[in-house]
């Protein structure tokens, strides 16, 4: 459904879903549900649906959407003879992408098991840097990670958030923390969404905001309302920078000549200059106040000063003035947020009478903290620049003392993790081997060059290039380019690309023209150049013309899933927590949860993680897999950490659990561990909490996790460039960027596609956002979502379109350097002049989702992807082509974009532009209808039986139920299906119809079989 994972009820009425309310006992969003899960009946039955396994017919060509069904068998048989081939004789030649789904740790441990490097799910094209930049600062991020503490903030700043973003759990925190008297300001070129109820409105240009936070952190610094005693127990700030530039080791920290363990965790072996005896010691020495400003010099004359003095020598630059010349805020009010953010974090502290010990072993009586928090996504992330952005509002934090205290940032489990954390790529080719398993995760976070998956020559390893000299920090893959680089065949071919809940050829690409071209070029001798696709999907979505074999994948109402600390983790602030879902229907005509998919794959594949040691079948299925699979034989870890052991009596570890759905169904689907008190914060330093992870496995080290305000990952990656470094050095052609762009400290640059831009050709800013009522491409095939976004606008400021003699409602071209899109303008007075936006997706291929070719998401509503391109010109000094990225992450660039308006002229079609081909339905797709003839008239006559005491479900709009009920469509509702299919007109729109009212829950549980079951 979305990201969310909310808990939800649904009401099922003769086989049929009637009724979705939210879950009022879930501990993520306490019964509020949004437009989104509401409609998830919608979803359920949608013509878009996908019913059977498709092949594309012999002698057709792909992307005309000619398929014939097959069964299951015959399709398994398909993957099974091309995978095992290349399994068998080159691993890498299979590519497996996938989309926002909640299920990474499998397909991920599909991927390592059949020895491919080349798997990523979508976060290098949608939020990896906010991940990857906060991570490497401060060992935690925003999202499933970690969030603001807005139950006792005072002053809340979200900076870069759509409408979507932790929707149901932000809005109602928001809504209390304004009525507690907090004040909230919304730093954001478009006032929507959250920003629409802040205090106030700060409008700022797409891409600079990293120009801000450097501003904001000087004035902090030079007014001194930085919390001094923070930065020095708990962060780098201290901690001596060698500074001899002849040495092997400039830029890193100065370190002791003693002993200490090796592995992913700063070694205590790094320097403070004591303030009281005025000579070099050991950090967190007894009674040692280390100084944070300074010049000094060791014994052996090498000069060194403490990195909190080279952050304030990098900042000396950033004025308000400067600022304001890029970001269009005035210099004033720079200094005005500054000055409150730094008042309100020192003079409105919160004190909580719990005791805890820090790491090296000092008690303390009270808990205290800063109630300043803030909030950011992919405003930020979706930059070129965004890495070091987002390091800088994470230093601006840190700097406030914010960071997992009272009313600040608050880590959620299973971070904080080392930084960087442990998990690495192999790091050499050699680790890709046939009839092998990777040896290494397909994705994880280097911590110096030696960690990069590279052949010996220094060339990428992977088909987006991702863990290379290209992208070195890349921990979420780049998507984005793995469809151009395997057509062009750099650095090499592939033979098959298996895409999953990945509309690859529409808004989950840039330059989706381009893109569409390129997965039906062929070689010379007639073969497509890549040879081999196939689309996992439930719904008929732009990408599955263009498969060669279709798999068509279940709704979450009619699968098992899980919302895994291993993967996606819903946890809370005060402990970790996991949910399953439960189907409460069948799967949709001859549909297979993906899930089911994977361990089928692995069995028949032989992959040493789905057999037993004779090669046998080791899970029937996939909630067999889901309780008996181990991380590693008698870790007692698995997917679900509660209710283990044989009997249930084990939380976080423990033996595997028969009864384990079972006992999570009769306990609401959800499993929250609660910390105690005394861990639940400072977890970075808290000798009780991290004892504790690292006994659940959560980390692998107890040691304290240092904030890094200065980072030395980078400095490392920087001295290769410099060539001061025995070990790996990037290829010259990429010395210059990686010097560049890998500081240890933050600094701000203009947008990579800026600087090849002619910006005053291309004026204005262009960025999407994404609805609060849809999400991605999935909904705007939902009837009762249709009606609140069934095209889109581009967005403009009153005053610059009137200034172009365009009104409000005319069409307009849209151009950038890139390409053009016809559309429909629309004043606004909530956005700053020199930005024009529009929503994301909602735009649609004509006939895609089996919506009518007429429909408006295709002839009024557009896609802001047609101007976008996945590569940047070619390099002049080089001529290399690099991804339009980011260039530490990878992450895609697609905010970017600088784009012209004009208005159309009065003779050209009142349709929005480019058009392609209707796509026609294909085999098994139900045809368009009201959907009220989807039941029969006496059912929908009659009010819903009084609900059954629920089983709860939590999730993306989480389906709840026991999953054992027997379940299956009457036939009564299958024949009024059939006519309402016959006799509604193929482009009839669905009416307006609210959804009935939630019944009382009566006193004793019904029967499954009772109507009108809440499961």
């Amino acid at each position: 459904m979305c990201a969310c994972r909310c808990g939800i009820r649904v009401t099922v009425k003769e086989g049929k879903v009637r009724y979705i309310e939210g879950n009022p006992d879930h501990p993520l969003n306490k019964g509020v549900i949004c437009a989104k899960g509401a409609s998830g009946i919608m979803k359920q039955y949608s013509p878009a649906r996908l019913s059977e396994p498709l092949k594309r017919a012999p002698g057709s060509e792909r992307g005309a959407g000619k398929f014939v069904p097959i069964s299951w068998d015959e399709a398994f048989d398909i993957l099974e003879k091309r995978l095992g081939h290349l399994r068998a004789t080159d691993p890498k030649k299979f590519a497996m992408f996938t989309g926002r789904d909640q299920m990474q740790a499998l397909t991920g441990l599909f991927a390592k098991q059949f020895g491919t490097p080349n798997y990523a799910a979508h976060g290098g094209f949608c939020s990896v840097n906010m991940a990857a930049g906060m991570i490497y600062t401060i060992g935690g991020s925003f999202w499933e990670f970690g969030g603001p503490d807005l139950e006792r903030s005072k002053l809340f700043v979200m900076i870069g958030t759509a409408e979507d973003h932790h929707s149901n759990p932000l809005k109602t925190e928001i809504s209390k923390f304004k009525r507690n008297g907090g004040r909230f300001i919304a730093i954001n070129p478009v006032r929507s969404g959250y920003a629409a109820i802040a205090d106030e409105w700060v409008p700022i240009k797409p891409g600079t905001d990293g120009a801000l936070f450097l501003a904001l952190i000087r004035e902090i610094i030079k007014v001194g309302l930085y919390d001094r005693d923070f930065l020095w127990r708990y962060t780098n700030a201290p901690q001596l920078v060698n500074l001899d530039e002849a040495s092997q080791e400039h830029g890193k920290f100065v370190r002791a000549d003693i002993e200490v363990e090796e592995g992913c965790f700063d070694a205590p072996n790094t320097m403070w200059w004591d303030l009281n005896k005025d000579e070099p010691v050991i950090t967190h020495a007894d009674d040692a106040e280390p100084r944070l400003l300074g010049e000094f010099e060791l014994k052996d004359g090498t000069p060194v000063k403490p990195a909190f003095q080279l952050l304030l020598e990098r900042v000396e630059q950033y004025t308000p003035e400067w600022a304001a010349n890029i970001t269009g805020i005035s210099a004033d009010t720079i200094r005005r947020l500054a000055y409150e953010m730094g008042v309100v974090a020192r003079d409105q502290k919160i004190e909580l009478p719990i005791s805890w010990t820090d790491a090296w072993g000092k008690d303390h009586d009270t808990v205290t903290g800063n109630p300043v928090s803030f909030h950011a996504m992919r405003g930020l992330a979706a930059h070129s620049n965004g890495f070091q952005t987002i390091r800088a509002l994470s230093i601006l934090m840190t700097l406030l003392g914010t960071i997992d205290r009272p009313g600040g940032f608050r880590h959620k489990a299973p971070f904080p993790r080392p930084i960087p954390p442990c998990p690495k790529t192999p790091t050499t080719d050699l680790a890709v081997k046939p009839n092998t398993p990777l040896d290494g995760m397909p994705l994880g976070w280097p911590a110096d060059p030696d960690d990069l998956f590279v052949t010996e020559e220094g060339a990428p390893v992977r088909i987006d290039k991702a863990f290379s000299w290209d992208y070195p920090l890349a921990a979420h893959g780049l998507m984005h380019n793995v469809i151009t680089n395997a057509w062009r065949g750099d650095p090499y071919k592939i033979d098959t690309l298996f895409m999953f809940m990945a509309n690859m050829a529409w808004n989950s690409t840039m330059n989706t023209v381009g893109v569409r071209q390129m997965l039906t070029d062929k070689e010379e001798n007639g073969e497509y150049k890549i040879p081999f696709i196939i689309v996992a999907d439930a719904f008929h979505s732009e990408t599955v013309n263009f498969a060669d074999l279709v798999l068509p994948d279940t709704t979450y109402l009619e699968r098992h899933d899980v919302m895994s600390l291993l993967d996606r983790p819903i946890s809370e602030y005060d402990g970790p927590c996991d949910s399953i879902r439960v189907p409460v229907v069948p799967p949709h005509g001859n549909s297979k949860p993906f899930q089911e998919v994977i361990i089928e794959l692995g069995s028949r594949l032989k992959l040493p993680a789905f057999v037993r040691p004779d090669g046998t079948r080791k899970y029937r299925n996939y909630p067999d897999f889901i309780v008996n699979f181990e991380t590693e034989p008698g870790s007692g870890i698995g997917f679900l950490s509660g209710w283990r052991g044989k009997a249930g009596e084990k939380a976080m570890r423990g033996e595997p659990n028969p009864k384990q759905w079972e006992m999570y169904a009769r306990n609401n689907c959800v499993f929250h561990y609660e910390l105690p008190r005394s861990y639940q914060y400072m977890r970075n330093w808290n000798r009780g909490y991290l004892d504790w992870s690292q006994r659940m496995r959560l980390t692998r080290y107890a040691d304290p996790l240092i904030i890094h305000l200065y980072s030395e990952v980078l400095q490392s990656f920087r001295l290769a460039a410099q060539g001061k470094t025995d070990g790996r050095q990037p290829p010259e052609r990429l010395k210059k960027r990686i010097e560049t762009f890998f500081d240890p400290l933050p600094f701000y640059y203009e947008t990579l596609e800026a600087q090849q831009t002619d910006t005053a050709s291309f004026p204005l800013n262009a960025i999407t956002q994404r609805p609060m009522a849809m999400y991605h491409s999935w909904d705007s095939q939902n009837a009762w979502l249709r009606q609140i976004h069934a095209h889109n606008y581009l967005y403009v400021n009153s005053a610059v379109a009137a200034g172009l003699g365009i009104a409000d409602g005319d069409w307009i071209w849209v151009e950038s350097q890139w390409g053009k899109v016809r559309c429909m303008c629309r004043y606004s007075e909530s956005v700053e002049p020199g930005t024009v936006w529009t929503w994301n997706a909602i735009g649609k291929a004509s006939g895609a989702w089996n919506l009518s070719p007429q429909a408006n998401e295709s002839q009024k509503g557009f896609l802001l992807n047609h101007l976008i391109s996945e590569e940047l010109p070619a390099d002049p000094e080089t001529g290399d082509i690099h991804s339009n990225s980011d260039p530490i992450t990878g992450q895609a660039g697609w905010y970017d974009v600088r784009v012209r308006i004009r208005k159309a002229d009065a003779d050209e079609p009142k349709q929005s532009f480019p058009q392609f081909p209707a796509m026609k339905p294909v085999p098994g797709m139900r045809a368009r209808s009201l959907w009220s003839k989807l039941f029969p008239k006496k059912a929908m006559s009659e009010e819903p039986a009084p609900m059954a005491a629920p089983v709860i479900g939590a999730g993306a709009a989480t389906a709840a139920g026991n999953g054992t009920a027997a379940i299956s469509e009457p036939a009564e509702v299958a024949a009024a299906t059939e006519a309402a299919a016959k006799a509604a007109p193929p482009d009839e729109e669905p009416p307006k119809q609210e959804a009935p009212p939630p019944a009382a829950a009566p006193a004793e549980e019904k029967s499954l079989e009772a109507e009108g079951d809440t499961k």
